[in-house]
């Protein structure tokens, strides 16, 4: 009988440490800092954006005609201004699904935890989505190298849908890596969303795009709003993009943003950034940010393969 309670006690001690550990991993150092603060480590910096000027920002009213070549919706009985950017996002959505089968990038992002915002992270990126290739169905896949804020340098995250009993498997970087072990976590679960808005599923510019059209069609049901297509944007003054702007004035229930801006790289043919605000807390206040996402250093089709979404793979730390 004392062995067997000796017994209970060690496994109640284990599962105690794992569940520290489990705590621990992900945990991070949560600082906030000002919407214009910008990280500085050997080229890691904000991603920055510069849009039309204010006369080049027409508007597009529910009877407007499109003067460019760009795709727009065919007049209806009741037509509505997000018409023209749905017809794009659908395009797009339709591009990436023929021509793109994986990518890698640097994602920057930052969002808002409740009312915390969360300083800018910094992940190495591979995306591979789901395609045959040689006869063989290759899953949605996905690795994520941490590499700012030094909270979660080092970090790395694997999810490979249907492997692992759909968990992403993780461990943390530094010096806490040397003594937390790796884990697995369900996507969904309180350790893998602390400080995530969303799963490791939704992540990418082929998820984006979907949420996109959801949004686009929700928000036409629930009536007007103002939407503005502006040619002439760029991102980390490199990309030359075209930017969709979508304001709501009223904050009416089933909206959860107040602006939202989209930026599609005008060669790539994909979304490389998105970001949307809040309405302001007072009259006259300035909007606050929700969320902001940025894919820099896109790069299509780069031929990745199993074993770049293994853990087993001599350049991770798994």
């Amino acid at each position: 009988m004392a062995s067997k309670n000796r017994n209970r006690k060690v496994l109640c001690r284990r599962s105690q440490i794992y569940w520290l550990l489990a705590t621990l991993l992900f945990a991070g150092t949560s600082v906030s800092c000002g919407e214009d603060e910008a990280p500085q480590e050997k080229g890691l910096h904000r991603p920055v954006y510069r849009v039309s000027k204010a006369p080049e920002m027409a508007k597009l009213e529910p009877k407007s005609t499109a003067t460019s070549d760009r795709p727009v919706a065919k007049e209806s009985a009741d037509p509505h201004p997000l018409d023209p950017a749905l017809v794009l996002a659908r395009e797009t959505l339709q591009h990436i699904e023929d021509n793109i089968r994986d990518y890698t990038c640097i994602l920057v992002k930052r969002e808002r935890i409740g009312d915390e915002l969360i300083e800018h992270e910094f992940m190495s990126c591979k995306i591979r989505h789901k395609h045959i290739d040689n006869g063989q169905m290759k899953p949605f896949s996905v690795y994520l190298g941490f590499l700012r804020p030094e909270a979660v340098k080092g970090r790395e995250v694997l999810f490979v849908d249907g492997e692992n009993d759909g968990s992403l498997i993780a461990h943390e970087g530094g010096f806490a890596g040397k003594f937390i072990p790796t884990v697995t976590l369900p996507t969904s679960g309180m350790m893998a969303m602390r400080n995530n808005r969303y799963p490791i599923t939704e992540i990418g510019v082929k998820t984006l795009t979907k949420r996109l059209i959801e949004k686009g069609e929700r928000d036409k049901a629930l009536g007007h709003c103002e939407v503005r297509i502006l040619e002439n944007t760029t991102v980390n003054k490199t990309r030359s993009c075209t930017c969709v702007e979508v304001k709501h004035e009223q904050n009416r229930p089933g909206l959860d943003f107040h602006i939202a801006r989209i930026f599609m790289d005008n060669e790539l043919k994909v979304p490389i950034r998105y970001e949307a605000y809040d309405w302001p807390k007072t009259r006259g206040g300035k909007p606050e940010l929700i969320e902001e996402y940025t894919y820099m250093n896109l790069k299509v089709n780069v031929g990745l393969t199993d074993k770049d979404f293994s853990r087993d793979n001599s350049a991770y730390n798994f």
